[in-house]
């Protein structure tokens, strides 16, 4: 059979072909969900046929990626790649939803052909406009992403934020497919919510098309209008627009029972499975004729012709990354890190082509500013969009890119954490750069403060958590995190903090000359016998000058720990054997930083120690810095004082 091009409409054969598979994927549909007596049918069936269109005649040849930001018709997606032999129709029948197979309840981007799992509803959509991003960045202008939505979906706030996003970066590589049902969870759109879909894509400036979601020749006709909106783009207002489809279909199209249902506005078969009965009598209205096997047989296995993006494991180096030269801060000069930041991050961008910058409107507090000087192009504004911004950075480190997102560090442990989450679980690499964190946010008040943010990161599988000491050892740590594959989270304050020094020779910087950030590896500073402050970021300087303060006194060492996740437990138990007592100090919350990471640490080891800890133990106001650590109890003389109150015990 003869694959049809844009443009041309479709013959005889070509529908009747899509009927055929269209019919042995609602059986599939619904034995898969009834096997498994959990999912969600009615939202597969009403995607079905378009689903079936995309992949048989369009992914077959070109094999562009589609990601389902839906991810719960998840039964729709296996059923077409089983159909197609892309996977085990067999095994996703019968494992769908088991802990035997990769086929889970919402889109797993390790079943082949699934380019990103998703499940949390708004998230793919930014994912896939990424996707498009990418491609005009890579100059794979052909190239078409399409994505998939639900029409509830559409009041995700991430929705909005993505729509924009297309608009500003003339995505007309992108095309969106509305499953426009009017059915959500628990009853109709116009009950729960009612939205104006294609008023709000056409006033955020989108092509949008409204079409039969059943009728095969309209959406072609469709797809094919997306396709020569791309080719024909331009630089004049009207060309270079995302394309929506904006497609009215049924809910449970093909079952009687749930088209019934559907049209009376109910929510029957969104997440609801057939018993036995209802199972028998949906598959005796879904027939497969002898000839329409026939026709699907033909098609043969597309499995070399459809496939996904492979899984990278983290830590993996990153293949031809040139870091550069460091930078390197004099002992006299005191700046703060996110200038450090801001300046290895120019030099990396001008190093690789594939470092990116992204920011949600902070470009000169987060100091992404000077790559958006010198290198525009690579520097990505996502507005005020931290949860768009976090989703984008994955869909874009899964095409190649190395992006680096940064906001406050309030923004994105809180807004954008479930994008953070969702990124870790498809293993992505987004290095996220949160400034502003800890009470070193200063006169920006409580609003601000992320006192909480390394907790939001410690619990996921496939994020690290770093926080450096000053801007020698944060130019080292940035150049280092870019070179290996992995996510990570990068905590830093506001206020400026001067340089960490030699213990040995006082006119060099510790992080400085030969010094190599080793991500896991904690440092000693200043070596001693009766203490050990175990210090993160900005508290860093005040325990070294709290040991200086009792040198005559007490003999202090000063552990360094910059990676929280992973973390050195060898250096820490050695420090904790030969000195007997320790002290934490952080710029975070006692009850979930550094303070339970070490107490954590030492339990497993078995080194039972007195141990003290010293972080942030309430909300506060506006103030300096130094101001705000002097109420907080952080203040020098507060940590001399409990120092000597632990060697006394």
């Amino acid at each position: 059979m003869t694959t049809p091009n844009f443009g041309e409409p479709l013959n005889d054969e070509q529908l009747a072909l899509l009927r055929a598979v269209s019919q042995a994927c609602r059986r599939s549909i619904i034995e898969m969900t009834a096997c498994a007596q959990s999912g969600h049918p009615g939202g597969s069936l009403s995607v079905i046929d378009y689903l079936t269109l995309l992949y048989t005649f369009v992914i077959s040849q070109h094999n562009d990626p589609v990601v389902v930001s839906n991810g719960h018709v998840s039964p729709a997606v296996y059923a077409i790649l089983g159909e197609l032999g892309v996977v085990d129709k067999e095994r996703a029948v019968t494992l769908f939803r088991k802990p035997d197979d990769v086929f889970e309840g919402h889109v797993n981007r390790r079943v082949r052909g699934v380019h990103y799992s998703t499940g949390p509803l708004g998230i793919g959509a930014s994912v896939a406009s990424s996707f498009a991003l990418g491609n005009q960045l890579s100059k794979k202008m052909s190239e078409t992403v399409y994505l998939l939505m639900g029409d509830g979906e559409q009041q995700e706030g991430q929705a909005y934020e993505m729509m924009n996003f297309a608009h500003k970066y003339r995505l007309s590589n992108l095309v969106l497919f509305v499953d426009y049902n009017q059915i959500q969870l628990s009853s109709s759109l116009e009950e729960i919510m009612p939205i104006n879909i294609a008023g709000h894509y056409r006033a955020a400036g989108w092509e949008v098309i409204e079409v039969d979601g059943h009728d095969y020749q309209a959406m072609w006709n469709a797809l094919s209008r997306a396709k020569t909106m791309q080719m024909n783009s331009g630089s004049d207002a009207e060309s270079g627009r995302p394309v929506c489809l904006l497609a009215k279909t049924v809910m449970g199209k093909g079952v009687s029972f749930m088209e019934e249902e559907a049209s009376a506005g109910r929510a029957s078969w969104h997440g609801s499975t057939t018993n036995k009965e209802l199972t028998e009598k949906a598959l005796s209205e879904l027939v497969i004729t002898e000839e329409q096997k026939e026709l699907i047989s033909e098609i043969g296995s597309l499995k070399d012709r459809i496939f996904s993006y492979d899984m990278v494991k983290s830590g993996t180096p990153v293949e031809g990354f040139n870091a550069g030269e460091p930078r390197e801060y004099g002992v006299d000069q005191k700046t703060d890190c996110r200038g450090a930041y801001g300046n290895a991050l120019v030099d990396l961008v001008g190093l690789n082509m594939n470092v990116v910058a992204m920011t949600a409107d902070l470009a000169g507090s987060v100091k992404t500013d000077g790559v958006k000087k010198a290198f525009p192009e690579r520097h990505i504004e996502c507005g005020i969009s931290e949860q768009h911004m976090v989703s984008a950075a994955g869909g874009l480190s899964l095409r190649g890119f190395i992006p680096f997102a940064s906001t406050f560090g309030a923004f994105m442990s809180s807004r954008a954490k479930d994008q953070a989450r969702v990124n870790d679980i498809n293993e992505t690499n987004v290095k996220m750069v949160a400034t502003h964190c800890g009470l070193s946010v200063g006169e920006d008040g409580p609003t601000h403060q992320a006192i909480d943010d390394i907790s939001s990161f410690l619990g996921m599988y496939h994020t690290s958590v770093l926080e450096p000491a000053d801007p020698n050892q944060c130019d080292r740590m940035i150049r280092a995190i870019a070179g290996v594959y992995g996510n990570f989270y990068v905590r830093m304050g506001r206020a400026k903090v001067p340089t960490i020094t030699r213990e040995e020779d006082p006119s060099k910087p510790f992080f400085g000359g030969d010094y190599v950030f080793e991500i896991g590896r904690a440092d000693i500073v200043r070596t001693g016998k009766d203490v050990t402050i175990v210090a993160s970021g900005p508290m860093v300087p005040r325990a070294i000058e709290v040991r200086e303060l009792l040198k005559d006194q007490i003999d202090v060492e000063v552990l360094v720990v910059s990676s929280m996740k992973p973390f050195d437990h060898e250096t820490l138990e050695k420090s904790a054997k030969k000195t007997g007592k320790i002290l934490t100090l952080e710029d975070h919350n006692v009850a979930c930083g550094l303070g339970m990471i070490v107490t954590q640490s030492l339990e497993e080891s078995g080194i039972c120690v007195p141990v003290t800890h010293m972080g942030v133990r309430g909300y506060q106001l506006s103030g300096t810095a130094d101001e705000l650590y002097e109420i907080a109890g952080l203040g020098v003389k507060d940590i001399k004082k409990a120092v000597e109150k632990l060697v006394t015990k």
